[in-house]
């Protein structure tokens, strides 16, 4: 498994796979395949691949711990720099032919709409972690700094859900399905670190026939 891990060929494949999407859309573009609101479908199709490839980066440290395999980590970067693409494309998808580029139109809709908040909030939040993705940046940071920068995308991952759920009003199976998977892998982390928290705190050790109490 390790071999297969440590492959670039692996990572190669890996790359390709999370471009699927984005040229399935580009196919359905080409042969106008959109539906009856080509908009609509889009932001759609690409917020929803937003939230699955957070889930996969935020899945990534579980599945190294429980599984054993700690060369996952090699696809972690990727998968998190193709969330902000397809959130990217999400974005211009609403700020461009949905608003035309008018700027001041859309903060006020930002401001007027909870939903557009929400998922506007998202957006931002994962640019600094799009910058901050390489190993200079790391180094820059350090490595305590990075990390907790890098946590914020618990907090992307449930504005885009609450975002996806306000959006859909009556059918809100999808989004209350990755809300649940992200729910579980917040609480999968908060349970990792207070066990380890536990795991490292100090033990204290009273000399022998000494009471505690005196």
């Amino acid at each position: 498994m390790r071999a297969l891990l440590i492959s670039k060929w692996t990572k190669v494949s890996v790359f390709l796979l999370c471009l699927v999407p984005f040229g399935e859309l580009v196919w359905r573009i080409i042969k106008s395949e959109l539906g009856a609101n080509p908009v609509e479908f889009l932001q759609h199709a690409t917020g929803d691949w937003t939230l699955r490839f957070l889930i996969f980066t935020l899945s990534i440290t579980p599945f190294r711990k429980l599984f054993n395999l700690p060369d996952l980590i090699r696809f972690r970067r990727m998968l998190g720099l193709f969330a902000f693409f397809y959130v990217s494309l999400h974005f211009l998808t609403y700020l461009g032919p949905d608003q035309s580029f008018d700027l001041s139109g859309m903060w006020k809709d930002v401001a007027k709409r909870p939903f557009i908040t929400m998922g506007f909030a998202a957006f931002v939040l994962l640019i600094p972690l799009a910058m901050t993705s390489t190993a200079g940046w790391i180094r820059r940071l350090g490595g305590k700094r990075w990390q907790l920068l890098h946590r914020s995308i618990y907090v992307a991952a449930v504005c885009g859900v609450i975002h996806y759920y306000w959006l859909v009003k009556s059918d809100v199976r999808k989004p209350l399905f990755y809300g649940a998977i992200v729910a579980t892998l917040l609480l999968w982390r908060l349970g990792d670190w207070f066990f380890k928290r536990r795991s490292q705190a100090p033990v204290r050790i009273t000399a022998p026939g000494v009471s505690v109490n005196g």
